[in-house]
């Protein structure tokens, strides 16, 4: 009877121990879960307050944009695949400030509009889609907007490696004022664009402004950064807009 005894209260010891070791490690488990529940809420909300503040400073430029320059027709919505406010904007100041003669534009679209309406005086700008191409007149045509050509230029393989504008949409262009580039596509090819500052370089007046859309990206970067090493009476200026803007203009 008394090694039974023993032997009941070694188990229930032993149990007791196990039930122990399987509360801690429960309470180690749930609290490392919540430590990471924490953290995703604390990530969440930065990333919902960056957002928030985002949305607002696109609200801002946009009210500045629709009070500087006098649209006459609804314009289309931007951001996303489109330019957004922050840097229409930058780009409607820049034609008024330095009222360029020849504005040149890769990737048509609602700065097509801004440029023209911000009184830049011809806009040539080149689209590969046909269809975009379109889009882009019909919406200038609503607008009253002329001086601006579009010109289709398909895709084609180039000598960098990477597919761009067939180079004999641009063999007309000298003593380029502004030029703006938003094109060709390059989510899916970070060098889509590398081939501009080759092409184009030369074509520049000597008080040309370059602006690259999407400089937050690797590839927009460099490209921006190769025309300020092929311009050195020039400086880059990287404003932090929603997608990263570059401005190469003279010192």
């Amino acid at each position: 009877m008394k090694t039974l005894s023993v032997f009941l209260l070694a188990l229930i010891f032993l149990a007791m121990i196990y039930c122990i070791r399987s509360l801690r490690a429960l309470h180690k488990k749930v609290g490392a879960k919540a430590d990471r529940t924490s953290r995703e809420i604390a990530a969440t909300t930065k990333e919902l307050k960056a957002q928030i503040w985002q949305s607002y400073h696109q609200s801002e430029a946009l009210q500045q944009l629709l009070s500087l320059l006098n649209f006459n027709a609804p314009i289309p919505p931007t951001r996303k695949w489109a330019a957004s406010p922050d840097l229409l904007l930058t780009l409607a100041h820049i034609v008024r400030s330095n009222k360029p003669k020849l504005t040149v534009e890769l990737g048509s679209g609602i700065s097509t509009l801004v440029v023209a309406k911000a009184g830049a005086k011809k806009v040539i700008s080149l689209d590969n889609s046909a269809e975009f191409a379109e889009i882009t007149k019909a919406m200038l045509k609503e607008h009253n907007v002329r001086g601006v050509e579009i010109r289709v230029a398909e895709l084609k393989p180039h000598r960098s490696g990477s597919d761009w504008y067939d180079t004999a949409a641009i063999k007309n262009l000298n003593k380029i004022d502004l030029l703006i580039i938003d094109g060709p596509p390059g989510w899916n090819n970070p060098e889509a664009r590398m081939p501009a500052c080759e092409e184009l370089v030369g074509k520049l007046s000597a008080k040309a402004v370059v602006v690259v859309d999407d400089v937050n990206r690797d590839g927009e970067r460099r490209l921006a950064e190769a025309f300020a090493k092929a311009l050195p009476n020039h400086v880059l200026t990287i404003y932090q807009h929603e997608k990263g803007t570059a401005v190469i203009s003279p010192k």
